[in-house]
């Protein structure tokens, strides 16, 4: 009888989870539960990358991860995603989840690209063919396999990729040069969207996520022994700057990738070559950024306008200090002699 008691008081206990939201880790234990190790419950990319231990931003804060407004990018329970109405009743839906809008609702980034595609007459071609997330998105990456990542992009965390789907691609020149040392993200991305001027003074006090997106640029970084498209982001806080370079796939994607002279011999290679770019400058009070693709390299300063935020208006700081930078989410800076190869124009290689 004990014996069923305790079995029925784990039922209960995992349904009240499923229904009513977060419950204790004294109830249920992440060996029983994979979600409770998830990175969409714990957000452990975000805490990893921002810790001090690891060169991020508390460096320059000192304020803990765990004392920051973070809760909001939590997803706390199941019926985060899961919950509908039906028949005037709440209910368990997997179709729910499956909702793009559902998933936009915290993956902005993602919605901001969508965003500056459509505004410019792109569409993603995934998106364009009524792909939902869940299509490259499984069940495991979302609800945890028991594993507490440090991030999405560490080994093993995810399971999209291009492969899953295009088991071949075409035999062209690009692609027979390029195979095994670029992945398909580094051509067929068009553009991220980086938040810049993210102001960490104004989250810290109110909670409040500020900042200056731009699009029409896409990064290239070393992840995983292969080229691939990144995004970089800057903050500011009580006066000094950070920047960091991270791997991204925007979701942003062409089905023809670039020409090869969007990539070799370009000016913004030699400008990085020559070790300095300007990544965002004021043009008439307004804020404008370099376009096209940009590698990075150690020992470059990628020059950008940084801004406080006062009384709702963003003021730019004059001199502001070298930025504290770091690479983030396992990516790497290209070598030198890579560099080389993208400086070099094309039928000179």
């Amino acid at each position: 009888m004990k014996k069923v008691t305790v079995i029925l008081v784990l039922a209960v206990s995992i349904l009240a989870f499923g229904l009513y939201g977060q419950i204790s880790s004294a109830e249920i234990t992440r060996e029983e539960c994979f979600f409770l190790s998830s990175l969409h419950y714990t957000t452990g990319g975000m805490a990893y990358w921002y810790d001090k231990n690891n060169g991020g931003l508390e460096t320059l804060t000192g304020i803990p991860y765990s004392k920051l407004a973070c809760n909001e990018c939590h997803v706390k329970s199941c019926d985060t995603c899961h919950k509908a109405e039906k028949d005037n009743k709440l209910s368990y839906s997997t179709e729910a989840a499956k909702n793009r809008e559902m998933c936009l609702n915290c993956h902005k980034r993602i919605k901001a690209v969508m965003k500056a595609d459509k505004e410019m007459n792109y569409q993603d071609v995934h998106f364009s063919k009524g792909m939902k997330c869940s299509d490259c998105h499984t069940p495991r990456e979302v609800h945890g396999d028991g594993t507490q990542y440090t991030s999405m992009r560490q080994p093993g965390a995810k399971d999209a990729d291009c492969e899953n789907c295009h088991e071949s691609v075409s035999s062209s020149t690009s692609h027979k040069i390029h195979r095994n040392k670029l992945d398909c993200n580094s051509c067929h991305v068009r553009q991220v969207v980086s938040c810049t001027n993210c102001h960490f003074d104004t989250f810290a006090r109110s909670g409040k996520k500020v900042k200056i997106p731009v699009s029409g640029w896409v990064f290239l970084m070393n992840y995983e022994g292969q080229v691939t498209s990144a995004n970089m982001q800057t903050y500011v806080t009580s006066g000094k700057t950070f920047m960091i370079f991270a791997p991204q796939n925007s979701h942003s994607v062409m089905k023809d990738g670039r020409a090869c002279t969007d990539c070799h011999g370009i000016e913004n290679v030699k400008k990085v070559q020559n070790g300095k770019i300007v990544l965002t400058w004021l043009e008439n009070g307004e804020l404008k950024n370099a376009k096209g693709v940009i590698p990075v390299v150690d020992g470059v300063a990628y020059d950008c306008v940084y801004y406080n935020y006062q009384d709702g208006k963003w003021i730019p700081i004059e001199n502001a200090p070298k930025p504290l930078l770091q690479n983030v989410a396992y990516g790497t800076p290209l070598s030198e002699a890579q560099l080389e190869k993208l400086a070099m124009p094309m039928g000179k290689r």
